[in-house]
């Protein structure tokens, strides 16, 4: 295939280039952040994106879990890091775009403190029901569940890892749109959440892909929607957004996407040099191959400018979610 041929023939040249090369900050080993605990969709990304830019670097790059406040920790970590390209971090348009109005301090400015390179993946979040429920209800579809939700006030129950996540700001938005009043349960992590669904004693959830996967396949959770605006190829028979405007969704889109980030003031070759390095992972089919049944999609950016640009752009509709949603942390 030719697209095949040209995506191997990029990825061989950046990861011959001589720029590449030149080590960062000495040759020493690159501290990679990971926000997260291990085990989790993002810790498998960050894993994934490390072990190839190692040799895309030359030197090794080693992850380091700084999991706390929604990423906001292990950000804070990138942005106080020295400006020198040494470490790096996998940060989320959560904690880009709508942390700063979310909490009423933070440690860092995420606009200021954190030098973008490139954005890595995209990927949305999944509304599931529980089956039983589901059956015991007659929500066939996200529709009935809307329409059951609307006649019985509040009693419809959706769990989250956390309030003001993207899970969190996705019901709030989803209420507004359609007047619904689903009744947000907030978990401290997505782990609990997951399993008093299964016991039935939260109804439903919108979360991250990997970790309602393994209960959709054995038929505990029902899917009824993704909260993108079209639907996503590892699940064509789920409804986007853009199928749902007769309720009201038809502009709504919500995809949670990551980037890579360094410390701001490092100089602009070496956040190129990242930024080369990035993309030629990205272009690897089978890095790509890998993280799809992660429900991710590789999408970076031209360059690490398109990167601020876009996060620019999109501050003011996380704003938006987060007023929507009238979170407000400590």
């Amino acid at each position: 295939m030719p697209g095949r041929r040209h995506l191997l023939a990029a990825a061989g040249a950046l990861l011959a280039c001589p720029a590449l090369a030149q080590p960062i900050a000495g040759g020493r080993p690159i501290r990679f952040i990971v926000p997260f605990p291990p085990g989790g969709a993002v810790d498998i990304l960050g894993r994934l994106l490390a072990e190839r830019l190692t040799p895309a670097l030359g030197q090794n790059v080693v992850v380091e879990n700084r999991s706390g406040a929604g990423g906001n920790i292990g950000a804070d970590a990138v942005a106080k890091a020295p400006a020198d390209g040494s470490t790096i971090g996998l940060i989320g348009v959560s904690t880009l775009c709508a942390a700063p109005f979310l909490y009423k301090s933070m440690a860092f400015d995420p606009h200021k403190d954190l030098e973008p390179v490139s954005a890595i993946t995209t990927g949305a979040v999944l509304c599931v029901v529980n089956a039983e429920t589901a059956r015991k209800h007659g929500w066939h579809d996200f529709a009935t569940l809307i329409a059951w939700a609307k006649a019985h006030p509040g009693e419809v129950r959706m769990g989250s890892s956390g309030t003001g996540t993207t899970s969190h700001l996705t019901i709030a938005a989803v209420n507004r749109a359609t007047g619904a009043e689903i009744t947000h349960v907030p978990y401290r992590g997505g782990g609990p959440a997951i399993n008093d669904l299964l016991s039935g004693t939260i109804d439903m959830m919108f979360d991250v892909m990997p970790a309602l996967m393994p209960h959709v396949e054995s038929g505990a959770f029902k899917p009824l929607a993704v909260s993108s605006a079209r639907r996503l190829p590892i699940l064509p028979q789920v409804p986007g957004m853009a199928d749902l405007a007769a309720l009201g969704l038809g502009d709504l889109d919500i995809q949670s996407w990551n980037a890579v980030m360094t410390a701001a003031g490092t100089p602009a070759p070496v956040v190129q040099r990242l930024a080369e390095a990035v993309r030629a992972v990205a272009a690897d089919p089978a890095f790509v191959e890998r993280l799809r049944p992660l429900g991710y999609t590789v999408m970076i950016s031209d360059t690490p400018a398109a990167l601020a640009a876009r996060i620019q752009a999109e501050t003011p509709r996380w704003r938006q979610l987060v007023e929507i949603s009238g979170a407000r942390l400590d």
